[in-house]
Formats: structure tokens, C-alpha cells, sequence
């Protein structure tokens, strides 16, 4: 069919609200009615130009072999995606541990994600808040399918505690030698690596996973330059001394107060980068309506599925890597004996049986607790953390918090919180504080405690961590 034979260069200023009048959605559709106008001037009137737009939009079909509306035709024949693909309209009921400390946003978000077609259970933990797509202290269960922001930004992020055959009395009166050492050994801030000799080596950095996806061995330098540092936001390596409340037969350690290590840290840059890189793949593969966008995933039946997977667990095994580099150099340096070294993770994904069929279990800021499996769940800089052992709770899907939780978000912590008010804090329990911002400030969290008393059903308490030198980024600032 020939539409134009002629060239009149008048403009037919046309918009894309016009186009809506006459009929069309708002979507892709638009940009390629008005960029066929903008490329074939007409030699018709603006009313005959929007009549034939008109029978475009009627009879597509007509249209499949045009030279101007080709294109638009095709787009308008693609099927219609209902503007709720992928959310049911109700969801299931789920169980939410200490719901009086938790806020709207972080229900409201949890509540969504338990409308995904993919979603099989969902559980919330006492220390859960708002974050994006899953919140933060969010469980979900899901079949077949991985979400990459379901698992977060901080691919494996993790808790790891080494225990020393040090008394406490070999730590009072020797802070320094201890402030030293956590000094020298440890690199905090966004961005932040190592250079030269001081780069560490560790196997991790010869999986083969490395080499088996393009995009991940575009990130090995970046994962060498990065190894054993920690990132900002609040992460963490601090001296404290724990309690073991009762001779422990897993660990081998009697009752009584040691020396300890613990440390808040996951995959830095290469693991941002890898769930930025899936997230837009998932976002793009995968369309859900605006109040679910973050929530888009990816089936483990597609080549992107398993893609993820297997970047995720490497971010998971780097991780890893970084926190036993930080263990090993500071452990060299005080010269005492591990006894014990304890780690767990979250935001994670992971293949696990529940209520009798086999699932993915996402954990984002939620620590694993299954039957008899041991965990750290900390406080703030001035409150104390726990050594538990899990309970195996199904109404949790096997999980429990992964800290205290924040009560107040980074912005309103700066803006409410002054410096003299958290330096008057930490001096009441006295801990010696190296960097962090006001963001940090343990007023910017739950009580620990409150949290604690909510989870009693998941774990129990089997020693008691009490921060004594703390060690964060020195400006405050958020993972890269």
C-alpha cells in the first residue's frame, strides 16, 4: 500500500498525547509511531496523518509490509501483556516474627513478594526494614527460580567469629597492641583494595567459575585488588570478648570468657557488580508491574538462571575468601591460638528441602538456622551479639535475623543523631571506635535484646559477644 509520494515539509507537531487520544497505550508502541513521523515527512494534513495512525492502531495487519509503519505494526501485533503477569492477586499468609518492631514498608514489601507465581512460602525476622524488591530480614521460598534482588546487593555478605585461647585478662590493659593490629590488617571504605605486596592470594581466585562466564572474568582483577578488604556501610572487624554460656561440645571450648574476633563483610565489588549486571538481565527477561520490578527473576531452567547461580555462589565463596584473609593476618599478629572460628551468611540463595519438596530459599539479611546449625547474630558497636544454634523451625523456613535491624535509615540517622551524643555511648560501654558515621551510630538500630526475645522459637543463645574495639570505614560510606 502507498502512502506518501510527496514531500511537504510543514511539521505536523504531533505528541505523544495525541497519539493517546486516538487510542494508543503508553509504551514502545509511541516511540515508534512518532519516530516514523519525525523520518517520512508527509504531504498530508495533521487531522489525515492522525486518521491513518488511527488504522494502523485498528488493522495492524494491513500494515505488516508498509515502508513508514512497518515497524509500529509489528510492535502492535505482538501479544498484549497483562499489566499483572507474574502477580497473583492475593497471597498466602506468612509468619512475622516480633511484628511490633517492624515498620509498614518492610510488611507492604514482603506482602508483594509473596504474590510471585514463583513464591511457594515467605517468612519476616524480627530485625526486618524496608530495602528494595525483598526486604531486608526477608525469607522467601521460590520454585525453580532465583531472584537476584531477593538475594541483595552484597552477594554472601557474612558473619565471622574466631575464638583465641586468650583470657580476657590478656586483653585488658593491652588495647593498643589490639587496636594496632586491627589497623594494620584490615581496609574499609567503597572502592577501597590493596596494592603491590600487600595483596593477599587465596585458591578462591583460581575457580574455574571464573573462567566459564565472560562477565566474570572481566571481574577477577577487581576481586584480587579487593580481597580481605571489607567495604563501607556496616560492615565491620572488631575485638570483643565472648562468654560461652555452657561447655560446648561442637566447638570444644569450656565454659568461660575469651578473646575474639568478629567480623561483617560480603563480595565488594565484584559481587555489587555481578547482582547489578542479573538484576537488569532479570528486570529485562522478566516483566512485572511497577510495585514488583525489583522482585523480576530468573528461571533455573534458562542459561541466565544458571548463570546467576553459579556467579552467586562464587560471590559467596569470595565472601568467604575475604573474611578468613582478615582472620589469618590478624591472627598472625597477636600471635594467639584459634580455637574456634565460626561463619555464616545471608543474602544468599540456597537449594534446600521445605515441606517436602525442594526449593529456593532466599535469605536477604536472614541467617540460616537450621537444626543444630550454629550462627552469629550481632548488635550494634555498643550491644552485644550472639553465638546460637539453630532450632529447625519450618514456620521460619529454618531461619532467624541477622542482626539487630535499623530503626531509623541512613539519612535520618545523620540528620537526628550528633556526634557528641554517640561519643558520649560509646564511652558509657566503652568501646574505642576507629571510623563509621553517624549512620552507624547504635542509636540508629533496634534494641538487640527486643530482637532476640522475638526468635526464642528459632534459636537458642549459646554465648554472648560484648564489642570492644570497633573498626569501620572511616568516612561512613556504602558498599560499592
Amino acid at each position: 500500500m502507498k502512502l506518501i509520494s510527496e514531500i511537504n515539509m510543514k511539521p505536523l507537531n504531533i505528541k505523544g498525547k495525541d497519539l493517546k487520544q486516538i487510542g494508543y497505550s503508553q509504551g514502545k508502541a509511541i516511540g515508534l509511531a512518532l519516530e516514523a513521523l519525525e523520518n517520512n515527512p508527509f504531504n498530508k494534513t495533521r487531522r489525515q496523518v492522525l486518521t491513518q495512525l488511527k488504522k494502523v492502531l485498528n488493522s495492524p495487519e494491513d500494515f505488516i509490509n508498509d515502508k513508514i509503519f512497518s515497524s509500529l505494526a509489528e510492535e502492535l501485533l505482538k501479544p498484549k501483556e497483562d499489566p499483572n503477569k507474574g502477580l497473583r492477586s492475593t497471597h498466602d499468609s506468612y509468619k512475622v516474627y516480633g511484628a511490633d518492631q517492624i515498620e509498614k514498608g518492610a510488611m507492604d514489601q514482603m506482602d508483594i513478594a509473596m504474590r510471585l507465581p514463583v513464591t511457594v512460602g515467605g517468612a519476616l525476622m524480627p530485625d526486618a526494614h524496608q530495602g528494595y524488591g525483598l526486604p531486608i530480614g526477608g525469607v522467601l521460598a521460590a520454585r525453580n527460580a532465583v531472584i537476584p534482588y531477593g538475594v541483595g546487593v552484597d552477594i554472601g555478605c557474612r558473619m565471622c567469629l574466631s575464638i583465641y585461647d586468650l583470657p580476657e585478662t590478656a586483653f585488658i590493659g593491652k588495647e593498643k597492641i589490639f587496636k594496632n593490629e586491627l589497623v594494620a590488617a584490615t581496609k574499609f571504605g567503597a572502592g577501597k583494595g590493596f596494592e603491590g605486596k600487600e595483596r593477599a592470594d587465596h585458591e578462591v581466585l583460581e575457580k574455574t567459575e571464573f573462567n566459564m562466564i565472560p562477565f566474570v572474568r572481566n571481574l577477577r582483577q577487581k576481586a584480587y585488588e579487593q580481597l580481605g578488604s571489607s567495604g563501607g556501610g556496616n560492615h565491620f572487624v572488631e575485638w570483643g570478648i565472648i562468654e560461652m554460656l555452657e561447655d560446648n561440645k561442637e566447638l570444644n571450648i569450656p565454659k568461660g570468657r575469651y578473646v575474639a574476633l568478629l567480623s561483617h563483610s560480603g563480595s565488594r565489588g565484584f559481587g555489587a557488580t555481578v547482582a547489578a549486571h542479573y538484576t537488569k538481565l532479570a528486570k529485562e527477561l522478566c516483566h512485572l508491574p511497577k510495585e514488583a520490578v525489583n522482585l523480576a527473576y530468573l528461571s533455573l531452567d534458562s542459561a541466565e538462571g544458571q548463570e546467576y547461580w553459579m556467579a552467586m555462589n562464587l560471590a559467596g565463596d569470595y565472601a568467604s575468601a575475604c573474611h578468613q584473609v582478615i582472620h589469618d593476618r590478624i591472627t598472625k599478629g597477636i600471635g594467639g591460638n584459634l580455637l574456634a572460628r565460626v561463619e555464616n551468611h545471608h543474602n544468599f540463595a540456597w537449594k534446600e528441602m521445605w515441606n517436602g519438596e525442594e526449593v529456593i530459599v532466599h535469605r536477604k539479611g536472614a541467617t540460616p538456622a537450621s537444626k543444630d546449625t550454629l550462627g552469629i547474630i550481632p548488635g550494634s558497636m555498643t550491644a552485644p551479639g550472639f553465638l546460637v544454634r539453630g532450632k529447625g523451625n519450618e514456620s521460619s523456613i529454618n531461619s532467624a535475623s541477622h542482626g539487630a535491624g535499623r530503626q531509623m535509615s541512613r539519612t535520618q540517622a545523620i540528620k537526628t543523631i550528633t556526634r557528641e551524643e554517640m561519643r558520649n555511648v560509646l564511652k558509657e560501654h566503652d568501646v574505642t571506635l576507629i571510623g563509621a558515621g553517624l549512620d552507624e551510630a547504635p542509636m540508629a538500630y533496634k534494641d538487640i535484646n527486643m530482637v532476640m526475645n522475638a526468635q526464642t522459637d528459632l534459636v537458642d543463645v549459646i554465648a554472648k559477644f560484648t564489642p570492644k574495639i570497633v573498626r569501620m570505614a572511616d568516612d561512613g560510606s556504602r558498599e560499592d
